[in-house]
């Protein structure tokens, strides 16, 4: 006897959809400020302008919000690394990926922090996804820059390393931007001036024969 179909989950309302993505942003600056551990529904319940029984309805509870912007992120982390072609010019690629992390830094800066704490925490909530779908695409990116380091078309390196690199000098500036911004003072663009900097840092770390 065939299955009974699943019955298909009925459509949110275009209310039930604001409400759902207002409560998210609400969240992610109480998050990204106060940490997984110091926000409360009450806080996140204030920022999004709605009760603490209207936030409950949309989700049942602060791990539950907080595990939805996490799944959401990690995805949005990922794309800029899976956009690295195995068929483009290798130099050329990796400084795209460098442009598009700091792009990313740049533009969400909260969820880079949102993210970083949960790493400084040990990642309880997202450890599967790192140990997964993150490293496997790591290790496949890896294996691409390593064959093109037995080409000889970039210099050698160790190529995970090489990502790590990217990760770290890229979302520094999302991370600590206060910092950034009190060391530069006035009149600077840490963005701009990173993109250029990071540019030719890479670039001379790649291109066989150069630095």
């Amino acid at each position: 006897m065939p299955a009974a179909p699943v019955p298909p989950k009925p459509r949110r309302s275009r209310i039930q959809t604001r409400n759902r993505e207002t409560i998210l942003e609400a969240a992610l600056q109480v998050f990204s400020t106060q940490g997984f551990r110091g926000a409360t529904l009450d806080q996140i319940a204030e920022a999004a302008g709605l009760s603490k029984p209207n936030l409950l309805y949309y989700f049942p509870s602060k791990e539950t919000i907080y595990n939805t912007l996490l799944t959401g992120l990690l995805a949005n982390w990922l794309d800029p690394l899976r956009a690295l072609r195995a068929e483009g010019d290798p130099v050329a690629e990796v400084l795209a990926y460098v442009r598009r992390k700091l792009d990313l830094a740049r533009d969400y800066p909260r969820e880079s922090r949102l993210f970083a704490n949960e790493i400084l925490q040990g990642a309880p909530r997202i450890m599967e996804a790192i140990e997964g779908d993150l490293r496997a695409l790591v290790m496949d990116k890896a294996a691409v820059l390593s064959r093109w380091m037995d080409e000889g078309r970039i210099a050698k390196s160790d190529p995970v390393h090489l990502i790590f690199s990217v990760w770290s000098l890229t979302q520094h500036y999302a991370d600590f931007d206060v910092q950034v911004r009190a060391v530069l003072g006035p009149g600077h663009d840490p963005f701009a001036e990173a993109g250029r900097f990071l540019e030719t840092l890479f670039r001379r770390l790649l291109e066989p024969g150069v630095g």
